[in-house]
């Protein structure tokens, strides 16, 4: 089985050596890596290409957003499996896809294998200010604005086939509104793996505050009116107490 990763990055100096080194650091051996870079005008093409030895395909070219640079990156993939991880998150460990790889193995009617995240900042990466688990996602809650983790989301190429790729006129939620086209309306089978695969930096588009969460509120209401199946702005905003008091409870049991 043959797995690819993409990681899309614009400006991404800072961080984007250890999402690669992650990658590369796998120990499963049949990984097709590939890096879309948005024309970046700081040093990231230059920390890429200590690794362009290693790494697949890497393209560098001005692109309407970050989900355009993904879709990109879709068009040049020939895995089997295909998994999206951003510029400032990194794989937990070396064994991140080799395990995926097991699971996928023993259950091969399954389209989408959907793991768990843990947010960090950037200051600590080994310690876990937040905890996100896809084992407690059912797709009915997409109606309230619930989704898997993205970047822990490892997804067949056969899936991208039927449903196609990412909407660009999202600017926040096109990766929403993808899994409500898969998981919602086209009822792809998927398999919860109850394991962190991959940490996530606080900051980026999704989590960059409240304009970020009024805009991808907005855009998810959108998408499920969109895709027929009803929602409205309170039944999506009611996830933001509910975040918050998870998050809450994560903080009091790792004391």
């Amino acid at each position: 089985m043959k797995v690819t990763v993409i990681t899309v990055c614009y400006n991404a100096a800072e961080f984007i050596r250890s999402a690669i080194e992650s990658v590369l650091l796998q120990d499963y051996d049949n990984v097709e890596y590939l890096l879309i870079d948005g024309g970046s005008s700081d040093s990231t093409i230059r920390v890429i290409n200590e690794y362009k030895e290693r790494i697949t395909a890497v393209v560098s070219e001005p692109d309407q957003g970050i989900y355009d640079a993904i879709n990109k990156g879709l068009a040049l993939a020939t895995g089997d499996v295909i998994a999206i991880l951003n510029s400032d998150d990194f794989y937990l460990h070396a064994h991140v896809i080799s395990d995926v790889v097991k699971v996928l193995h023993n259950n091969k009617n399954v389209d989408l294998l959907l793991g768990n995240v843990d947010f960090i900042t950037p200051e600590k990466v080994g310690r876990s200010i937040r905890y996100y688990s896809s084992f407690r996602f059912e797709p009915w809650k997409m109606r309230f604005g619930f989704m898997p983790a993205h970047s822990a989301a490892f997804i067949k190429s056969s899936a991208y086939h039927q449903i196609g790729t990412y909407k660009l006129h999202y600017r926040i939620a096109a990766d929403f509104d993808m899994f409500v086209r898969m998981l919602v309306v086209g009822k792809l089978p998927y398999f919860k793996m109850n394991k962190t695969l991959v940490r996530m930096r606080i900051g980026g588009v999704s989590t960059a505050g409240v304009k970020s969460y009024i805009t991808s509120t907005k855009e998810m209401l959108y998408s499920l009116r969109e895709n027929n199946i009803y929602s409205n702005y309170l039944m999506i905003l009611l996830r933001l107490p509910i975040k918050f008091f998870q998050m809450l409870l994560f903080r009091l049991k790792t004391r």
